[in-house]
């Protein structure tokens, strides 16, 4: 299977889910996952979803500009995208990497 299309895919499935129902994405987390937002380091599906479903905006738009894959060393994948948000009622979007 091609990374690329795999990352893709990935990344498509991810910021859909998070546009339309953040809490959707618990499945994609483990209990040890980590998140970093802001200096601040959010480990565990369930915390995860709690902060991604706190944040200070309801409705949201990724429109992703790359994706950019390489394999990990532990038969992973290292995913990087960037894009813009769009926050509803904003005129700008935000830039975003993750």
């Amino acid at each position: 299977m091609d990374p690329d299309a795999v990352a893709k895919a990935f990344v498509e499935h991810y910021y859909s889910t998070f546009d339309a129902n953040r809490a959707g994405l618990a499945n994609l987390y483990q209990e040890g996952s980590m998140l970093t937002f802001e200096g601040q380091k959010i480990q565990g599906s369930q915390s995860i979803v709690v902060k991604l479903t706190s944040l200070p905006f309801q409705q949201c738009k990724h429109n992703i500009t790359t994706v950019d894959c390489q394999p990990s060393g532990s038969g992973g994948m290292l995913v990087f995208v960037s894009g813009n948000l769009q926050l509803v009622g904003e005129q700008h979007a935000l830039k975003f990497s993750q």
